[in-house]
C-alpha cells in the first residue's frame, strides 16, 4: 500500500488534465487524423506548420546545448553521476518522467531510470540486485535551478515510462519480465507519491499483470488504468481497481479485442478515421507462473484480442485515451490511436495518425500534452537523430528542440510544469534533465 500520508496537500494532477487543454489536445489529434486522411490522396500528406509552429527556426539557445526557436532558453540539471542530496551519484539512463506542483511555488519531478543489472541505488529496495527506480527532483521555477533531489523507488529493472495518477503520484512501469522461478521476479508497475521525501516502500501492484510494461493513463471519470506493453507484438490492457484510486487493493485485467474480428492486427494496412467497435477479454492469471514474457497477452489472443506493434506512451483527455504504436504503420514509423469509452459498451478504436514521412515523425514514444493550448509534444526515439516535436491543433507538426551535436540518444519524459510556464524532458544518453522556457504564447503550445 502506497503512503499517501507522504504525499503534500498542495500536490495537484498535471496540468495537461485540466479540461481547456483536453479540449485543446482532442483538437491536436483530430487535425492529425485529417492529415492522415489527406496522405491517402494522391501529392498529399502530412504537412509541416507554417513558420515552425509560430516559432520560427530552430537556432542555437544561449549556452549552446540545445537547438531552439528564438528567444527561448535552457537549464540543464540532473546530470548522471552527480551527488544527490544525500551524496549517493545520480543514476543513469533517464526517461520517462511527470511534474507536479510541490509547497512553495517549486515543481516536483519523478523521474525513471531505465536501468537493469547492478546493484540498488538506495534502499528499501524491492531487488538489491536490480539498478532501476526513480528519482524525485525539487525545482525552484523562479530561480530555474534544482534544489533538491533524492532517490524514491529502488530496486526495480528498466524503469522506462509510466504515468501520473489524478491524486498526485507517479506509476513507474518496469519494461521488462521475468518468470516466478527467481527470487524476485520483475515485470510489474509500482508507485510513488509525489510528496514523498525518500525512497517509498517498493510494492508491486501483481494485478496490474506482470509483462513488459510501459505507459498508463488513468480515465478520471472511472478511475480505470489503461496500460501499454512494449514489444513487437503487443497488447493495450485496462485495470478495472476494485476501488477506485487505491490500485494496491487489486482489480479486474483486460486486453482489448475488436468485436467480430478475432485476433484483429492494427499493425498493417489501417484506415484513418474507421471506427472499431471494442469489446474487453478477462485476463484469467495476470501474474502467470511462466518464463514466456508473452504470457500474459497469450491469454487475451486466444480469446480473440487485437496485437498491436510497439505500444509506448498514452494519455487521457477529453474523454478518451491516446496510444502511441512507434512501429506501427506500413511504413512502420509510427502510428497514434484513439480508445473511446462508450458507456456500458466496450467502446471505440480508431486511427488517429499513421506517419509516412520520417522527416516529420519518426518512432513517436513518449508524449504530453501543453496546458496552455493542447497541442501535443512527441519525443522520437528513431534509428537516427531524435527531436522533440510539436503538433498544433491543427494537427500540423513542427521542430521543437534538437540537441546541437551528433548525440543520437532517445529524448524522453517530456512534461509541463502545471503552470505550462517550463517543458521539462531528459536525454537518455548521457543523462541529462532539460528545463526549457521561452514565449510560448507565440506559438502552437
Amino acid at each position: 500500500m502506497v503512503d499517501r500520508s507522504t504525499t503534500s496537500s498542495n500536490l495537484s494532477r498535471r496540468g495537461f488534465l485540466r479540461s481547456g487543454a483536453a479540449v485543446g489536445a482532442t483538437s491536436a489529434l483530430l487535425g492529425m487524423m485529417g492529415a492522415t486522411t489527406a496522405s491517402a490522396k494522391p501529392g498529399r500528406g502530412p504537412q509541416q506548420a507554417e513558420n515552425n509552429g509560430g516559432y520560427g527556426p530552430l537556432e542555437p539557445a544561449p549556452g549552446g546545448e540545445l537547438l531552439l526557436p528564438a528567444g527561448f532558453t535552457y537549464v540543464a540539471f540532473g546530470h548522471t553521476g552527480a551527488p544527490m542530496s544525500d551524496g549517493t551519484p545520480t543514476p543513469a539512463m533517464h526517461d520517462g518522467m511527470a511534474a507536479f506542483a510541490g509547497e512553495d511555488g517549486r515543481i516536483r519531478l519523478v523521474r525513471n531510470h531505465e536501468q537493469s543489472e547492478g546493484a540498488a541505488f538506495a534502499s528499501p529496495s524491492y531487488d538489491p540486485a536490480a539498478a532501476g527506480g526513480t528519482t524525485t527532483m525539487v525545482f525552484d521555477p523562479e530561480a530555474m535551478e534544482l534544489v533538491d533531489t533524492f532517490p524514491s523507488l529502488t530496486g526495480t529493472i528498466r524503469n522506462c515510462a509510466g504515468g501520473p495518477t489524478p491524486w498526485g503520484s507517479w506509476l513507474s512501469c518496469e519494461e521488462t519480465f521475468t518468470g516466478l522461478d527467481v527470487d524476485i521476479p520483475h515485470g510489474y508497475v509500482f508507485e510513488v507519491p509525489a510528496g514523498a521525501d525518500g525512497p517509498v516502500d517498493p510494492v508491486p501492484y501483481k494485478a496490474m499483470g506482470r509483462f513488459t510494461h510501459e505507459a498508463v493513463a488513468i480515465d478520471d471519470a472511472t478511475g480505470i488504468v489503461y496500460q501499454t506493453e512494449d514489444r513487437g507484438s503487443a497488447g493495450f490492457y485496462r485495470f478495472i481497481p476494485n476501488t477506485p484510486g487505491e490500485l494496491a487493493a487489486g482489480g479486474k485485467l483486460q486486453m482489448l479485442a475488436i468485436k467480430d474480428n478475432p485476433g484483429f492486427d492494427t499493425r498493417l494496412g489501417q484506415r484513418p478515421n474507421r471506427t472499431l467497435p471494442v469489446e474487453w477479454v478477462d485476463i484469467d492469471d495476470p501474474d502467470p507462473d511462466s518464463d514466456d514474457s508473452l504470457a500474459v497477452a497469450r491469454q487475451g489472443w486466444a480469446k480473440g484480442a487485437a496485437v498491436f506493434a510497439r505500444l509506448e506512451g498514452c494519455w487521457f483527455g477529453g474523454g478518451s485515451i491516446y496510444l502511441v504504436s512507434t512501429d506501427g504503420g506500413d511504413a512502420g514509423i509510427g502510428q497514434v490511436w484513439e480508445y473511446r469509452p462508450r458507456g456500458d459498451s466496450g467502446g471505440q478504436l480508431s486511427l488517429v495518425y499513421e506517419s509516412t514521412n520520417p522527416d516529420l515523425l519518426e518512432s513517436p514514444d513518449n508524449i504530453c500534452v501543453s496546458p496552455n493550448t493542447g497541442g501535443l509534444v512527441l519525443c522520437e526515439d528513431g534509428s537516427g537523430k531524435d527531436l522533440l516535436r510539436g503538433v498544433t491543433n491543427r494537427g500540423e507538426i513542427f521542430d521543437l528542440a534538437e540537441l546541437n551535436s551528433s548525440n543520437t540518444s532517445e529524448l524522453a519524459g517530456a512534461t509541463f510544469s502545471p503552470d505550462g510556464k517550463i517543458l521539462f524532458f531528459n536525454v537518455q544518453s548521457p543523462g541529462i534533465t532539460y528545463a526549457i522556457t521561452g514565449p510560448w504564447e507565440r506559438g502552437a503550445l
